[in-house]
């Protein structure tokens, strides 16, 4: 008897999942026996819910939320060393690791990739105690997607995020940073540093060719050049596999940072920690299904 698990979070994107829950249940039955519903109600749940799932070993954890839903029910999930493989519904605002997997927000289009897409495992990233699945940063315009006013996103979706930056532009941070990596250290003041294991970061295509099974991040450093920050920022999303020593680019499995900013990192649009990062990659850690032509060009690591 196959069992899945559906996790999903009455809050996220335009709250209408739930009039396309009966239709998600019924296409599910005719590949799984057993299903189990969680809605989540408060914050940590969707964690609990991922725990849940792989102690009581369900085949597969299908996740509906945005990226913050998607966050937590990894995190739930990476104690354990059985990980049910992962479905996907986007249903966030931005929705950035769907949209960077080739997800659709279209429920119909979403589950017949559940059900007919390819597996594939994709690298998960530790932040000092805390995992991360596309970015983890700090810096200019990091904490957008946690102060942008809800109801504002509700209302006019990833438009509230561009009105929210380009307040945010006049407020740019100045960061002491000294950084170990796997071939050496960088240090310097920098006004955003960005930590990216995905192609996309708020809606902007930041890695030119991203890999996504490698055990590597892709790191981006942008010096602080007061007042040309904003300049360099629109240069390096138009352009971006551009790295000069104002915007340093590469690749590493572990980095040690160390900062004096007291400014909170962001982790997968949530609000992080503060202070030192220790980040370690852990390479192909969850099992997730996408269609094929996302497999082929983001995932060469693995034999089919």
């Amino acid at each position: 008897m196959k069992k899945a698990i559906l996790i999903y979070n009455p809050k996220s994107g335009n709250q209408k999942f739930e009039n396309k829950l009966d239709f998600v249940l019924d296409s599910l039955r005719v590949e799984y026996d057993d299903i189990l519903v969680c809605r989540t109600t408060y914050p940590g749940h969707a964690t609990e819910s991922a725990a849940k799932a792989c102690e009581d070993k369900y085949d597969i954890l299908i996740i509906v939320g945005g990226d913050g839903t998607f966050n937590e029910c990894v995190n739930g999930m990476m104690d354990y060393e059985y990980r049910p493989i992962i479905g996907y519904i986007p249903a966030g605002t931005c929705c950035d690791i769907g949209m960077s997997l080739g997800l659709s927000k279209n429920v119909e289009k979403a589950i017949k990739n559940i059900l007919n897409g390819s597996r594939t495992k994709m690298d998960i990233v530790k932040s000092n105690n805390r995992y991360f699945c596309y970015v983890s940063g700090n810096g200019a315009f990091i904490d957008i997607s946690y102060v942008t006013d809800s109801n504002l996103k509700k209302k006019i979706g990833y438009l509230a995020y561009l009105i929210r930056g380009a307040v945010e532009l006049f407020t740019i941070p100045k960061m002491k940073m000294k950084i170990r990596h796997d071939n050496g250290d960088e240090r310097g003041t920098y006004s955003l540093v960005l930590i990216i294991n995905s192609k996309r970061v708020a809606g902007i295509n930041m890695i030119y060719k991203p890999c996504l099974d490698d055990g590597l991040v892709d790191v981006v450093l942008y010096k602080s050049l007061p007042p040309f920050n904003g300049i360099i920022y629109i240069i390096s999303m138009i352009l971006p596999f551009w790295s000069t020593p104002l915007v340093k680019r590469f690749k590493s499995s572990h980095l040690e940072i160390k900062t004096n900013t007291k400014a909170r990192w962001n982790i997968d649009g949530e609000s992080g920690g503060t202070g030192n990062q220790y980040i370690e990659v852990c390479k192909q850690a969850i099992e997730i299904v996408i269609p094929g032509k996302i497999k082929n060009r983001y995932f060469h690591n693995q034999n089919d």
